[in-house]
C-alpha cells in the first residue's frame, strides 16, 4: 500500500502522482484548443461587441436614441409577431415531429431511414423554391383552394397566404427537420426494455412511456425546440413572401432600418435587444429543463 502524506492531507503519493497527471493533460488540451477558441471568439464576439458598440455610439458620440426609439408602438407590435411566431412554430413543431421521430426510431432499419429520408427531402430544394411553393399553393386560386372548392367543401377561398397562417404553414415546413433529426438521434439512445422493465413492474404503456422514455429523451427535445426557436427568431425570406408584408419580424424591421434609412446605429439596437431577449428566453429553458430533470432524479 502507498504510503499517507499528512501534508496533502492523507492522499496516497500515487493519487497525487495521478491528479498532477491530470491536470498536465488539462494544461495540454487547454493549450491545443486555445487557436480554435481565439478564431470562435473572433468570429463571434468581435462581430456583437461591434454591433453592441454601433447602437450606442453615433455621429455624436455616446448615445440612447437607438434604444429610445424602441418603445415606439410599431417595434413592439413586431417584437410580439416575432416571438408569437417563433413560439407557435415550435410548438406546432413538437406536436408535429415528436410522433414521427418516434415512430421512426422504433421500426426496422429501411422503414426508419424511408422517414428520415422523407424528413430531409425539403434540404434538397431551395428555402426560396420551397417558399414560392407554398405561395403557389396557398394563394387564392392555388390548389388547396381550387382542390376545396371543386370538392364542394367551401364555397369562397380560403385566405391561407399573405397573413400569419400562410407565414406559420410555410415556416413549420422549412423547420420540421431541424427538431426531428436531433429528437430522433436522442431517442435512438433509449433503451427500450426500461419500458418493458416498467410495464412488469405494473406501469400502464401510457404511464410508462411518460414517466420513463418522455424524460429520456428530453436532451433531443430540448436540443430540436432550442434549434426551431432560435432560428424562427431570425427569418426573412418566408414571412417576407408568405406574410405579403403584413407580417413584419424583427429581421424584416433590422434590414428596412437598413436598406430604407441607412440607420445602422438602429439597426444594430434592434439586433442587441433581440440577441438580448432571446439569450434570457433560453437562460430561463435552461433552469425550467435542469429542475425538471433534478426532479425526475428524485
Amino acid at each position: 500500500m502507498s504510503a499517507l502524506d499528512p501534508a496533502t492531507g492523507g492522499l496516497p503519493e500515487n493519487a497525487q502522482a495521478l491528479e498532477r497527471q491530470a491536470r498536465a493533460e488539462h494544461r495540454k488540451l487547454m493549450a491545443l484548443s486555445l487557436p480554435a477558441l481565439i478564431l470562435v471568439g473572433s468570429l463571434v464576439l468581435v462581430p456583437i461587441g461591434w454591433l453592441f458598440w454601433m447602437s450606442i455610439y453615433g455621429s455624436d458620440g455616446f448615445t440612447v436614441e437607438n434604444y429610445a426609439r424602441l418603445v415606439h408602438p410599431s417595434y413592439k407590435t413586431t417584437l410580439i409577431t416575432t416571438f408569437e411566431l417563433a413560439f407557435l412554430v415550435t410548438g406546432l413543431c413538437i406536436l408535429m415531429g415528436y410522433p414521427v421521430a418516434y415512430m421512426a426510431s422504433q421500426l426496422g432499419p429501411r422503414m426508419s431511414s424511408l422517414i428520415l429520408l422523407c424528413v430531409l427531402f425539403p434540404f434538397w430544394t431551395s428555402l426560396l423554391v420551397r417558399t414560392y411553393a407554398w405561395l403557389v399553393l396557398l394563394q387564392r386560386r392555388g390548389l388547396i383552394n381550387t382542390w376545396l372548392m371543386d370538392l364542394g367543401l367551401i364555397d369562397a377561398p380560403l385566405k391561407l397566404v399573405h397573413n400569419f397562417t400562410g407565414t406559420t404553414i410555410g415556416m413549420v415546413h422549412i423547420m420540421l427537420p431541424f427538431f426531428v433529426l436531433p429528437l430522433y438521434a436522442s431517442m435512438k439512445t433509449v433503451d427500450f426494455d426500461l419500458m418493458k422493465a416498467a410495464s412488469n413492474l405494473g406501469a400502464s404503456p401510457v404511464k410508462a412511456f411518460w414517466q420513463i422514455y418522455v424524460p429520456l429523451t428530453l436532451p433531443g427535445l430540448g436540443a430540436g425546440m432550442i434549434l426551431v426557436f432560435v432560428l424562427s427568431l431570425g427569418f426573412y425570406v418566408t414571412p417576407a413572401l408568405l406574410g405579403g408584408g403584413r407580417v413584419m419580424m424583427w429581421a424584416m424591421q433590422i434590414e428596412r432600418s437598413m436598406a430604407v434609412y441607412a440607420d445602422w446605429g438602429a439597426a444594430s439596437a434592434l439586433g442587441v435587444v433581440l440577441l438580448v431577449i432571446t439569450l434570457g428566453i433560453l437562460w430561463v429553458f435552461g433552469r425550467l429543463t435542469g429542475a425538471f430533470a433534478a426532479t425526475e432524479g428524485k
